[in-house]
């Protein structure tokens, strides 16, 4: 999956970078490099808190089976 993000220095010298298509998806770096390596966890760990949070909703729907996707 392709995302966008946006990259703006902090007063600290760090680089704060945000992933707006996640809402409260941001990780910083000490530099740009550092912060899209943290964004990526980031995105991965806020995918997966979604889907558990999904993935929660389906227990209370009887007849309905998860069937797990790979992307």
């Amino acid at each position: 999956m392709i995302f966008h993000v946006i990259l703006e220095p902090a007063e600290d010298g760090w680089v704060v970078v945000e992933c707006p298509a996640l809402p409260g998806c941001v990780s910083q770096g000490k530099d740009e490099k550092e912060a899209l390596e943290n964004i990526k966890e980031a995105i991965t760990a806020w995918l997966w808190a979604e889907d558990q949070k999904a993935a929660a909703e389906l227990t209370h729907r009887p007849g309905h089976q998860p069937i797990v996707v790979a992307v």
